[in-house]
């Protein structure tokens, strides 16, 4: 089964300095497994903004250190700024992105706020999806007052009373913790200095105040410059240009514009596309004529054929196990192909949502196989390169069977994707679009393959291990992808024999 990979996207009260975010961030990247894709630091709200992905236990460890280095470096009592706030690390969302439920990322907020509680002595409280007190899902609920208003009531008021951590504020303030689906953070500054307009404007676009669903909005003076902050909560179902086009009437009333829009951290590419179509009134528009996507379809391909050439010539690498991992990126494509097939269909619409998060988690599982055709070739030549070293290197024999490990744990990990794949190619035989099962078949077939041909490659490996029993561990797990892998064999020949008639 694929990693699961959660989003966290911290925010931090402050944005000024752009040495104490560097030092944040250097915690959160110090954690294996974590990668920080962007940072916004804006000077006037005095917040920044980090985003970060990653393996849910490296995420959770990484949410803790950043917390902690916060409370270290920024101090509340001194803080200013035009951002609503009551934390040095104001808020901490975690995001299902893929092979995760919300579930189990509220479970992970509620450990981390626990962690934050008890070891760093900072009130905790939980927002959205985590909230234990249903009043505090809305996170303005949680700020209300900000900083010092908390200050004042958080001994006495049990209503503002943390969920973890001491009843008292530290310099640190106090950090509101949750879990939540994607949001955009989008700002439009207005040609007006009145702080009013923006509130007005605010109030008419939020929905908590009668406004558009999905949409949180407050007003404020910004460099000087009245404000429409906003986060939106749900692009789909509240598109980003309906968002503008109501603030831009909403202006009007006042004699006023837009001046500019600003984005906060990251956008997907989906909302973007939709809101050049919308604008541009491009009915018959095809995400296919976007030439930067056909380039990179053009790309692949030759990739793919100069992959098929070098698999060809009498070299080493690229051998079985890079075609291993190629055999269930190719699966894991067909897996796609079918879901895609079946979503939006008629007569599929009670699998529709199943559907989707197939297609979510094969395009994640396309992406790591295809990264592990190159990832076994270079754990090979990992090998020869410690080989090749002087035979009175004191380091060589430690090099060498540390080399042979990892040699073994590429393949045993395109092996366990391979299964994910098969199970899920399973799943759309048995219940995507029924004139495409034979690819589901198909897909399900290349990721045995890609099984079985991954597993001779963990064994060769470990057969070269001084130290046998540093590979039975891996060799068991082994064992248990491939007997998995057999069972879905199974389950798909009585599929393709009753729902294919194939058989």
């Amino acid at each position: 089964m694929t990693s699961p990979l959660v989003e966290c996207v911290p925010n931090f009260s402050e944005g000024r300095s752009q040495d104490v975010i560097d030092e944040i961030k250097a915690e959160i990247s110090a954690v294996e497994g974590t990668f920080v894709l962007d940072t916004h630091m804006d000077a006037d709200h005095n917040r920044s903004v980090i985003t970060f992905v990653g393996h849910p236990q490296a995420v959770e460890e990484a949410a803790f250190r950043m917390i902690e280095k916060a409370s270290q470096l920024i101090d509340l009592e001194k803080h200013t700024g035009e951002h609503p706030r009551i934390g040095a690390t104001d808020v901490v969302p975690f995001v299902p992105i893929s092979n995760i439920t919300m579930k189990e990322c509220v479970e992970m907020a509620h450990r981390v706020g626990e962690r934050v509680g008890k070891e760093l002595e900072i009130p905790v409280f939980f927002y959205e999806e985590a909230a234990r007190i249903p009043e505090r899902r809305r996170l303005e609920v949680v700020r209300k007052g900000e900083y010092e208003g908390l200050k004042v009531e958080i001994e006495s008021n049990p209503a503002r009373h943390p969920d973890f951590g001491p009843r008292e504020l530290g310099s640190a303030g106090a950090t509101v913790i949750g879990a939540r689906e994607f949001l955009i953070a989008f700002n439009v500054n207005l040609t007006t200095d009145d702080e009013g307009i923006a509130s007005d404007i605010a109030r008419a676009v939020r929905h908590s105040s009668g406004g558009l669903r999905f949409v949180k909005a407050l007003g404020m003076i910004v460099d000087g410059r009245a404000q429409v902050s906003m986060n939106l909560t749900n692009f789909r179902k509240t598109p980003l240009p309906r968002v503008v086009e109501t603030i831009r009437r909403e202006a009007e009333r006042y004699g006023v514009g837009i001046h500019n829009s600003e984005l906060v951290g990251l956008i997907p590419q989906e909302a973007m596309i939709d809101t050049a179509v919308w604008y541009t009134q491009m009915d018959l528009f095809s995400p296919a004529q976007i030439l930067e996507q056909k380039m990179l379809s053009a790309v692949k391909k030759e990739d793919q054929v100069n992959f098929l050439d070098s698999l060809a010539a009498g070299t080493a690498t690229p051998g079985g196990g890079s075609a291993a991992a190629y055999s269930g990126a190719m699966a894991a494509g067909l897996v796609s192909m079918v879901a895609s097939l079946t979503v939006g269909k008629k007569g599929y619409a009670e699998v529709e949502g199943e559907m989707e998060n197939i297609l979510n988690e094969s395009e994640v599982l396309r992406e790591e196989l295809t990264l592990a055709v190159k990832e076994d070739s270079e754990a090979f030549n990992q090998v020869m390169a410690a080989y090749r070293k002087p035979k009175t290197d004191r380091n060589r024999k430690e090099e060498i069977q540390g080399a042979i490990l990892k040699a073994a744990a590429v393949p045993l990990a395109v092996a366990g994707k391979a299964l994910r794949v098969s199970e899920l190619a399973l799943k759309t035989a048995e219940l995507g679009n029924k004139n495409a099962i034979t690819d589901s078949g198909a897909g399900a077939n290349l990721a045995f393959a890609a099984v079985t041909s991954a597993g001779y490659n963990v064994r060769i490996n470990l057969g070269s291990l001084e130290d046998k029993n540093k590979g039975k561990e891996l060799l068991s797990k082994l064992g248990q992808i491939e007997g998995s892998a057999l069972e879905v064999a199974g389950k798909l020949k009585v599929v393709m024999t009753e729902r294919g008639k194939l058989f």
